[in-house]
């Protein structure tokens, strides 16, 4: 997603929101991503370069699952989809802009990439399911998720402030999608990745409350 930003924001300015949940299928969503985070928790710690690689391959899957099966209804129930599908094939493309940018920052080692294919392989086919049959609920998953990656991000941006965490360059690739000046370094990068996957929180938990709201009596 392309949009302008304010640099000068620190980790601390930055407040996650959190969706309160409201009924055992949003708990339920709240506790199987809380599940999810434990692995990348202790196998990257703080290698947050390396923990963001594996955690866009699993983002990049939602919208790319959730825009193809709600294509599909649309075209089973001759309807129009309301936005739905433009909204989600675009956050899957931009949530896969975030990964090809981490892969050059982070240089993921061969094992790390063989993770990768793996973790697609089993979320993509978990989340096909859980779309099909429970799209809210896949919803709310995704705007959990993306609650826990703004809080990595902000844990990122605070240890690059703090000088744990070298400010490298940006990458062209990042600095060509964002519209980054030239001089753009690792902390802007992790500035408008994180304002992204805000966004993408909101859409997510937006979409789980319209779906509430159509099966309301």
């Amino acid at each position: 997603m392309k949009h302008e930003q304010g640099f000068d924001v620190t980790a601390a300015e930055f407040a996650p929101l959190h969706h309160t949940p409201q009924d055992w299928r949003d708990r339920f969503a709240f506790r199987l991503v809380k599940l999810m985070r434990i692995i990348p928790d202790k196998f990257f710690a703080k290698r947050y370069g390396h923990r963001a690689v594996v955690l866009e391959t699993v983002a990049a899957v939602p919208g790319m699952v959730g825009g193809l099966l709600q294509h599909l209804k649309a075209i089973r129930h001759i309807r129009d989809d309301q936005g739905w599908i433009k909204e989600l094939i675009e956050e899957a493309d931009n949530e896969r802009m975030h990964l090809m940018t981490f892969i050059e920052i982070a240089q993921p080692s061969k094992f790390e990439r063989f993770l990768i294919m793996a973790v697609q392989l089993i979320f993509y086919n978990a989340y096909f399911f859980l779309y099909l049959l429970a799209p809210r609920v896949a919803h709310r998953v995704v705007g959990y998720l993306e609650e826990e990656a703004v809080t990595s991000y902000t844990q990122y941006l605070a240890e690059i402030d703090a000088g744990n965490i070298e400010n490298i360059p940006a990458p062209q690739i990042a600095k060509a999608y964002w519209n980054l000046p030239d001089d753009a370094r690792l902390r802007e990068v992790v500035i408008v990745i994180r304002q992204d996957e805000a966004e993408h929180r909101d859409t997510n938990h937006h979409f789980a409350d319209k779906i509430v709201e159509r099966a309301a009596p």
